[in-house]
């Protein structure tokens, strides 16, 4: 026969139970990453409002618990879904080898490596897409991401500079606009490849003729980088 009071063992159980729940869990960065893969690939098809956290926890077998624990709420996983998908693009855009190229060789290599980049990450442009329908209420809530873009106008004006040295380029240019026609034409290939594809029965997206639709834009941004003026412009020293 026991000694010991049943009271006291249920309390000691509960108490290890309790101390077990409590205990950090391990790989931290580990598990972090695969929430935040997990979130981009639910964010993306679903929005912010639409996304489940219970689906996300679902994907990588943990529980919501354990996503607030580590990202304090839906809100706050989903401006880091967002900083994560920036920072892969500025990333792949970083490892551009450019300084050897020539300025017209190296605008085209970030343009084309825009243009690609839309096709192969369809969810970093829903997550974009559906961001502006919402004007950017948790975009805005993010320290991180204006630093985190500035590499790739950094990178842009660079190239241009080299190209107003040797008189390719015209003078009166604004990095953020080139910057913007790319995202611009780069992106309408996928969001609006339903919709355009419909009308004019012209495959879009991934399919057709991408290599001349990636061509054309490529074309349209240097068409208006050249420099048409006949004077002489004098190269920097």
């Amino acid at each position: 026969m026991s000694l010991i009071p049943r009271a006291a063992t249920t309390k000691s159980g509960a108490d290890a139970r309790g101390s077990s729940a409590m205990r950090k869990p391990k790989a931290p960065e580990a598990n972090r990453a695969r929430i935040v893969k997990a979130a981009i690939e639910e964010f993306a098809a679903r929005g912010f409002k639409g996304a489940s956290m219970d689906a996300i926890a679902a994907r990588t077998h943990t529980t919501r618990a354990l996503i607030n624990y580590y990202f304090g709420g839906k809100e706050k996983l989903y401006i880091a879904v967002l900083e994560q998908v920036y920072s892969e693009i500025r990333e792949a855009e970083g490892r551009l080898d450019l300084d050897h190229l020539p300025p017209v060789e190296a605008l085209r290599c970030i343009v084309e490596f825009t243009y690609n980049y839309y096709l192969e990450h369809e969810g970093f442009v829903r997550l974009v897409v559906a961001e502006n329908q919402a004007k950017g209420r948790q975009f805005r809530k993010s320290q991180a991401m204006r630093t985190l873009n500035r590499p790739i106008i950094d990178r842009l004006s660079g190239v241009i500079a080299r190209g107003q040295a040797q008189g390719s380029f015209r003078r009166d240019v604004d990095p953020v606009e080139i910057h913007k026609a790319m995202a611009a034409l780069g992106m309408f290939n996928v969001t609006n490849r339903y919709t355009f594809g419909a009308i004019f029965q012209r495959e879009m997206g991934a399919k057709g003729d991408v290599a001349q639709r990636r061509g054309i834009v490529t074309d349209m941004i240097l068409s208006y980088l050249r420099n048409t003026d006949p004077t002489p412009q004098r190269r920097s020293k």
